[in-house]
C-alpha cells in the first residue's frame, strides 16, 4: 500500500481553506467542497454518488449588539446562532437578565424573569429538548450564548440544534465571548440590544459517497466518514478539512488494493449543524446497514499541531484493543474516552447499531482551543501527524476488508444503548 502524504494533504487543505474558505451549510462554498471531494475521489477510482437533502443555510449579512452598563451603552463582538431568526434589520432592545445554564433550569417558572428579556445565558449548548422548549415558552426578546468550555476573548460560531428549532421554535440568537460577559457582569450591566440582518433560509447540502466495492457482497461494508462543513467565518483547517484532506488520500491508497469487504468513504455535509448529513444518510440506509454494516471509523478535527489523539464512540472492546495496535505501528498512541458522544457523524451509524468510532486530536480539555473561531488556518495543523494518524486508519481498514474473518462483533455495548435511544430521540428526533 502506497504511503499517505503530508503533501497531497497540504494540497487538498490549501483548497479547502484558501481556494474555497468558509463552507457553511447549504453555502456556495460547502457546494464547491462537495464538488472537489466528488472530483477526488472519481480520480482515485472509486464509484461515487452524491446524496442531496434539504437544510436551512445561514445567510447573514451583519450582526450588532450593544450593551448599557457605566451609564453608556459599548459595542460588542457577536456571531448569529445558525437556525436562528434575524431581526428584520431592527434594533431589539431589552433588559439583560443573566442566566445560569447548568442550574437555572432547576427553576420552577422561567418565565417570571425572563419574559421580554435578552438572556445571557451561560453555556452555549442546550442538551435538554425540554429544556429549550421552556426558554422559548419564557418569552425572551433575544439570547446571547456564552461558551463556557472555551473562556476567551473571541465569539464562537454555533448552531441552535435543528431538531430543537423546528420543534421549539427561536429567537433571535448570537454567542458572545465568554471575557465580554465577565466584564458585563462586572461592570452591573442592564440593558442589551441587538440587529442581525438577514437570517436563515431554505438551500440543499450533500453527502458525497465513494464505493471502493468488495469481491464478496455479503462480506459487508466498512465505513470511513468525515464532513467537510465548516461553522461561519471558519476556514476550519482542523475542523473539519483535516479530514476532508484525509477521505481524499485514504481513497487514493485503498483504491487499488484488493478486499472482500466493501469500503465506502462518506464525505458528510451539514455536520455542524449537528450531524444532519449523517442522520439522512443512516435514515436512508437503514435497512443496509443493519445487514451489512461492520463498523464506521470517522474523523473530525484530527490535524492539532499540539495535542493527544482521542477515540470517542460505541463498539465492542475488542474492537478498541484492536485498533490501537494499528495507531502503535504509527508511532501513535490514543486515548480511549468511554461514554456516549451525541456530538459527531459517528452518533447516528451507533444510533443504527452499528459500531463506531470518531478519532479526534484536542489540545485542551474541552477540545482545541481554536474551535469553531476565524483563526483555524493551516498553521494550527501539522500534514505529518495527520499523515500518520490516517496512515493507522488505512492498515486497519485494508487489513478487515481483506480478512476472512473480522475478529470483532459488529455489536454495541449493552449497557449504552438506552443512552444511545434517549440522545437519538430527544437531540435528533428519532426516526422520523
Amino acid at each position: 500500500m502506497q504511503p499517505i502524504d503530508p503533501a497531497r494533504l497540504t494540497q487538498h487543505l490549501r483548497h479547502l481553506t484558501e481556494t474555497i474558505g468558509v463552507r457553511l451549510t447549504g453555502s456556495p462554498g460547502e457546494a464547491a467542497a462537495a464538488d472537489y471531494v466528488a472530483a477526488e475521489f472519481a480520480a482515485a477510482g472509486a464509484r461515487v454518488e452524491r446524496e442531496v437533502f434539504p437544510v436551512q443555510t445561514r445567510e447573514v449579512h451583519g450582526q450588532e449588539l450593544q450593551v448599557f452598563h457605566d451609564g453608556a451603552w459599548h459595542d460588542a463582538g457577536c456571531l448569529a446562532f445558525v437556525n436562528t431568526p434575524g431581526t428584520g434589520g431592527e434594533w431589539r432592545e431589552a433588559p439583560l437578565v443573566f442566566f445560569e445554564g447548568p442550574t437555572g433550569y432547576q427553576r420552577a417558572d422561567l418565565g417570571a424573569e425572563l419574559r421580554g428579556s435578552v438572556v445571557l445565558h451561560l453555556g452555549c449548548h442546550i442538551e435538554s429538548r425540554e429544556n429549550y422548549r421552556r426558554l422559548m415558552a419564557a418569552g425572551p426578546v433575544g439570547v446571547l450564548m456564552v461558551d463556557a468550555r472555551y473562556p476567551g476573548a473571541v465569539p464562537l460560531a454555533d448552531a441552535i440544534f435543528p431538531t430543537y428549532a423546528r420543534a421549539c421554535g427561536a429567537v433571535p440568537t448570537l454567542n458572545v465571548a465568554f471575557l465580554d460577559a465577565w466584564r458585563w457582569r462586572e461592570r452591573g450591566a442592564t440593558r442589551a440590544r441587538l440587529r442581525v440582518r438577514g437570517g436563515m433560509k431554505p438551500a440543499e447540502s450533500a453527502n458525497v459517497v465513494a464505493e471502493l466495492a468488495g469481491s464478496e457482497p455479503d462480506a459487508g461494508i466498512l465505513f470511513i466518514g468525515g464532513h467537510h462543513d465548516t461553522q461561519a467565518e471558519s476556514v476550519g483547517a482542523d475542523d473539519n478539512g483535516s479530514a476532508t484532506a484525509g477521505l481524499l488520500e485514504l481513497a487514493r491508497v485503498l483504491a487499488p488494493l484488493p478486499r472482500r469487504r466493501t469500503i465506502r468513504l462518506i464525505s458528510f455535509g451539514a455536520e455542524e449543524q449537528l450531524s444532519v448529513g449523517s442522520s439522512v444518510y443512516v435514515r436512508r440506509h437503514r435497512a443496509e446497514l443493519t445487514a451489512r454494516g461492520r463498523c464506521l471509523f470517522n474523523l473530525d478535527s484530527l490535524g492539532s499541531l499540539l495535542g493527544w489523539n482521542t477515540l470517542w464512540g460505541s463498539g465492542p472492546r475488542e474492537l478498541d484493543g484492536l485498533v490501537t495496535g494499528y495507531f502503535r505501528r504509527h508511532g501513535q498512541e490514543v486515548k480511549r474516552e468511554y461514554g456516549v458522544l451525541p456530538y459527531a457523524d459517528h452518533f447516528p451509524f451507533v444510533a443504527a447499531g452499528v459500531p463506531a468510532l470518531t478519532l479526534m486530536r484536542f489540545n485542551c480539555t474541552a477540545g482545541r482551543f481554536f474551535h469553531h473561531r476565524p483563526d483555524d488556518d493551516l498553521s494550527r495543523v501539522c500534514p505529518e501527524t495527520m499523515a500518520a494518524l490516517l496512515g493507522a486508519v488505512a492498515d486497519f481498514t485494508a487489513e478487515m476488508a481483506a480478512a476472512e474473518q473480522l475478529p470483532f462483533a459488529a455489536t454495541i455495548p449493552a449497557g449504552e444503548k438506552s443512552a444511545i435511544a434517549a440522545h437519538w430521540e430527544d437531540l435528533f428526533g428519532g426516526w422520523e
